[in-house]
């Protein structure tokens, strides 16, 4: 269903949020020398790059581009062995659902156990205040499912996983190497700071908010101020940023303090071009 869903995505939900600074992806490039991304349309997919080992973090739309954005970054899709996703909606699966052209059918997934009941149909996945399900996503590679607090090594690359339910039941988040935290659909950053992610799309809007309070406080206790990287609104390395607003939800509906960098409409990218991935590092927010 990728294919179908992605297109519906670019026509309709341009459409009804154009206009309403809800989406502010990065371009295509680079973060620092570690991290990098590739812009589509309003999402971003996430590399991590150490030593001769770069594992992906989601897989964006059914995308026709991303290999030609991977290539200003000097990615070979060829070389991804290893992809964590974060949650199964299709703007983090596209690239590897069973209809996508198929770039990385031989990566390894890394999935949350809870959230792969999506996947085998135990459970469907609900929008719109449960109103509305989505089609069922079939992926056919190989998966590693994951739970809360699992640690892994990937050619010394630590990642420590955290479960962070609410936007959907499993959705997990990702520290690597205790320095760069992503963060999928769990916070949504305005020009004043973070948010618990979009209301309308959440499974469960209370329980979004509980584990967002919950994560902080993990963080804290662990000691480590990453960079959080999000899905869909940029990256900052102020903590106090990343939490400002935990307890409130981000409702496009409802006003907030006006971001004058937000674009108009984010499914318009042609301001994403290789000659802007080579022109520096990527700008952080709440800096």
């Amino acid at each position: 269903m990728s294919k179908k869903a992605t297109e519906f995505q670019r026509k309709a939900m341009s459409r009804m949020y154009r206009g309403k600074e809800i989406f502010k992806p990065l371009n295509t490039g680079w973060i620092d020398e570690n991290a990098a991304c590739v812009r589509e349309w309003v999402a971003n997919i996430f590399f991590y790059r150490k030593g001769d080992t770069t594992i992906m973090i989601d897989a964006g739309y059914n995308y026709d581009r991303l290999a030609e954005k991977m290539s200003w970054l000097g990615i070979d899709p060829k070389s991804i062995c290893h992809i964590l996703i974060t949650h199964q909606d299709t703007d983090h699966v596209g690239a590897v659902e069973a209809d996508s052209p198929g770039l990385f059918r031989n990566a390894k997934l890394y999935i949350g156990e809870i959230e792969n009941r999506y996947l085998t149909g135990e459970v469907r996945r609900k929008v719109a205040y449960g109103l509305y399900k989505l089609p069922q996503v079939t992926i056919n590679n190989e998966k590693v499912l994951l739970h809360d607090g699992q640690v892994l090594d990937i050619d010394g690359i630590q990642i420590k996983c955290f479960l962070v339910p609410g936007h959907t039941w499993g959705h997990m988040v990702y520290l690597i190497d205790d320095k760069y935290l992503f963060t999928g659909d769990t916070i949504w950053f305005g020009a004043d700071g973070g948010y618990s992610f979009l209301s309308a799309l959440a499974e469960d809007n209370k329980l979004a908010v509980k584990s967002l309070g919950i994560l902080e406080a993990k963080l804290k206790t662990m000691g480590v101020k990453p960079l959080f990287i999000t899905g869909h609104t940029g990256w900052t390395d102020n903590f106090a940023f990343a939490f400002a607003h935990k307890d409130k939800l981000c409702s496009p509906f409802k006003k907030r303090a006006h971001d004058p960098s937000a674009p108009y409409d984010a499914y318009d990218e042609s301001d994403d071009t290789e000659e802007s991935s080579k022109s520096g590092y990527l700008k952080g927010v709440g800096r």
